[in-house]
């Protein structure tokens, strides 16, 4: 990590334990989709990466020299590909593109009407999703299915780029899932965060001979406020 990108986030704690493994996944949601009002789910759209401070401030806070991955969806590679060329260090690195980290598929419903679908569903307030954790979308999945590919896919970095920074680009359901594996949560209960176009998760988790498990550094975090003359969240 250098001294000016992923500063912010280079946490150093006092309770350090000698030879402890520890393996920093960086989140980001993908860019705004231009969707219609409709849902999208898995359908492969496009996003919009016109914000260049968004972009240009996501390249100053995400670390150098990490291994870079996104969902094989295409508005995840775009925005994965919009942060390198905005001035980040690892410009001219191919991510690696990841299966399990892509959306849950929401099967038939994907290209109904969002706001009329979710009218006749009335979704909780505190926890929304597009139906239960174990509904099963027709024809396509339920959101334990997706906690359970993230998990598989989670696992997979951590065997193959232990001790490394790993930028992941994917998405907000994934991203859900990620923070309550890392939590020990409910599925219910990790639908309760809020996932930001762009935002981003830093998520640490760390192994010594003594013990295992995970730190959360910052959820939801959106480093173009106050570069923007923003204020505050919205």
């Amino acid at each position: 990590m250098t001294q000016h990108q992923g500063a912010a986030f280079a946490h150093t704690s006092p309770f350090a334990t000698p030879g402890a493994v520890t393996t920093r996944f960086w989140w980001v949601r993908h860019a705004p989709v231009p969707d219609g009002g409709k849902i999208y789910g898995q359908r492969d759209l496009s996003c919009d990466c016109s914000d260049a401070a968004v972009f240009e401030a996501l390249a100053r806070t995400l670390p150098t020299g990490s291994r870079w991955v996104t969902s094989p969806l295409k508005r995840a590679k775009e925005t994965a590909a919009a942060i390198l060329a905005a001035g980040h260090a690892d410009a001219g690195c191919a991510p690696e593109l990841h299966a399990d980290f892509a959306e849950q598929s929401l099967g038939d419903w994907q290209g109904l009407d969002r706001a009329t679908f979710l009218a006749e569903r009335s979704p909780s307030l505190i926890a929304p999703w597009f139906g239960a954790v174990d509904e099963r979308a027709p024809n396509g999945e339920s959101f334990m299915d997706l906690l359970a590919r993230t998990r598989r896919g989670v696992d997979d970095c951590l065997e193959r780029h232990a001790g490394r920074d790993v930028v992941v680009v994917a998405h907000g359901g994934t991203i859900r899932a990620a923070i309550g594996h890392a939590l020990g949560l409910t599925p219910r209960d990790m639908l309760v965060f809020t996932t930001d176009n762009c935002a981003l998760t830093r998520l640490d988790h760390i192994a010594s001979e003594k013990e295992r498990g995970w730190r959360v550094i910052c959820v939801n975090h959106q480093p173009w406020i106050g570069a923007k003359g923003e204020s505050k969240l919205a």
